[in-house]
């Protein structure tokens, strides 16, 4: 989903009877069994932010039936416990496909109430071809580079300049890892996941996912249901639109939290001045790309350069203000530089993420069917651009590739369970990312889960982001298994935080965004 930060998530579009039985090859025994796995040697690379961070590797197979062939090397972080009581590791993934999580296990030892994180190592790694995993894929560097053309297709030439990008960017994709694309994709991951645990020493292993995370626990709860202790899926993925009727869901949920925000400019019109309908600054912004089209702002930002800057808004609102004032400037006083400054703190972080953009296309592409006829994308996108023009045709072009990627694909895995212990959920209403479906499904799917939804919540990646009632179930069932059960769709409800108010001063730094879970959960996850 596009984080798709953003790994996505399906609503009601959903097609009914899309998922499928376990894929034979992910479900089938294997009969060889790996060489014993190593145990881990860990060193400190502790940051001034996370000082008792270390770090380790781990040879894995590249394939998984032929354990004793090509091996890969995983990065793994950890935080060692530090408590008497030890729970085991617990391992965290901020999404993606294509996340790294290496950061992510500090951000989680530290944000986790500390009798609680004393208890546990909580590893992070990044899973095969990521970050310092060995080898890292990076298909073709600079394929987002400004200016890229309009996203929307009005003319046969736009669309097949985007067409040619798209299936360049899969062609030079095959030509450079043909041997390894074969090999990327959630199932594998999975199966890097389990042995792991087996390195860790551990008989079972606690697990905490964001986003796409969400699909990859719930997937190796399905292949390893004995092997579960405790589960928390935060920021749900629907498994049963993965993946190419998740991604249009996403648009139209994109859109509905772009009109949030466009609500919540004009709630502070005296700040910003655009006006007090929010429509008519709906069609101002819509102006303003339209413009961008024409004009790009510094040489750097065009139409589809503005959707990326804009698209981070949707993931977490405490962009807002910032976005806002990059709008203002740019209609009011035709100063582009702050829309250009926005560009590179929210939308480059997206287009620099050569590596997370590689493994993200590598692991949908392979995960499950898309469509190979271009007529059906054509119309599909048309008509959801009818309803949610923001970001349906950026999205299109984000996942193109997938019309043309060099692999057969496997299929979507029914994550269906009732063997696993009770498992914890998170999600809110407004999820523009994982958009709500996702989290009742995933509920009803596993038999024991619990649901926790955050009434009005409009963010991705909702706990440990200062929600105090959504912690403490976090901690409750981390310090010991203990979930809400209710009776009806939800087992408890969390009011969402306000949204946030315009900036005090122009000193505050979106360049800040790293040290939140939402600058480590990233874009399109």
């Amino acid at each position: 989903m596009r984080k798709r930060a953003a790994v996505l998530c399906g609503a009601a579009v959903v097609m009914a009877g899309s998922v499928t039985a376990v894929p034979a090859e992910a479900s089938a025994p294997h009969t060889a069994q790996p060489a014993l796995t190593a145990k881990l040697t860990w060193k400190d690379c502790g940051t001034t932010t996370y000082p008792t961070l270390q770090c380790a590797s781990l040879k894995v197979p590249l394939d998984h039936a032929d354990p004793h062939g090509k091996q890969i090397t995983l990065a793994l972080s950890r935080i060692p416990h530090t408590a008497k009581t030890y729970q085991g590791p617990l391992l965290v993934n901020p999404g993606g496909p294509g996340g790294s999580g290496l950061t992510l296990a500090g951000f989680v030892a530290s944000s986790l109430p500390k009798k609680v994180a004393a208890q546990y190592d909580v590893v992070g790694f990044d899973p095969r071809g990521v970050g310092a995993s060995k080898p890292a894929l990076t298909c073709e560097p600079g394929h987002f580079d400004p200016v890229r053309p309009n996203s929307l297709p009005t003319t046969h030439a736009i669309e097949r300049a985007n067409l040619t990008r798209a299936k360049s960017f899969a062609d030079t994709c095959g030509k450079k890892y043909g041997h390894l694309l074969p090999y990327i994709d959630t199932v594998s991951a999975v199966r890097d996941m389990d042995l792991i645990r087996r390195a860790l020493g551990a008989k079972k292993v606690n697990y905490f996912g964001y986003s796409y995370g969400t699909y990859l626990g719930a997937v190796y709860a399905r292949l390893f249901p004995e092997r579960v202790r405790r589960l928390v899926l935060d920021s749900v993925v629907d498994p049963t639109g993965v993946w190419y009727d998740d991604n249009l869901a996403q648009d139209y949920t994109f859109n509905d939290r772009h009109r949030a925000f466009m609500a919540w400019v004009a709630k502070h019109h005296a700040t910003y001045e655009l006006g007090t309908d929010p429509e008519r600054i709906e069609a101002k912004w819509y102006a303003m790309r339209t413009a961008l089209a024409k004009k790009p702002a510094g040489g750097k930002v065009g139409a589809s350069e503005l959707e990326d800057t804009f698209l981070p808004g949707g993931y977490y609102n405490g962009y807002w203000p910032y976005l806002a004032e990059a709008f203002a400037a740019y209609v009011n006083t035709k100063d582009a530089d702050p829309l250009v400054e926005a560009f590179e703190n929210f939308g480059a972080v997206d287009a620099a993420g050569d590596n997370g953009y590689s493994i993200y296309t590598s692991v949908e592409c392979r995960d499950t069917s898309w469509p190979r006829d271009w007529e059906q994308w054509r119309e599909d996108n048309w008509e959801v651009y009818e309803k949610a023009p923001f970001m349906t045709w950026n999205n299109a072009w984000y996942n193109a590739p997938c019309a043309f990627w060099p692999t057969d694909t496997l299929g979507p895995v029914n994550v269906a369970n009732a063997e696993l212990p009770p498992v914890l959920l998170f999600q809110a209403t407004d999820d523009a990312a994982t958009p709500y479906q996702g989290g009742v499904t995933v509920h009803r799917l596993l038999a024991r889960s619990s649901l926790v939804v955050e009434e009005g919540g409009g963010n991705h990646g909702i706990t440990l982001s200062g929600n105090a009632c959504l912690d403490e179930h976090l901690a409750a069932y981390l310090a010991d298994g203990t979930v809400p059960r209710g009776h009806g769709e939800a087992d408890a409800v969390c009011q969402a935080l306000p949204d946030p108010e315009p900036l005090d001063s122009k000193a505050a730094s979106a360049s800040a965004q790293g040290t939140t879970l939402h600058g480590l959960l990233g874009f399109r996850g």
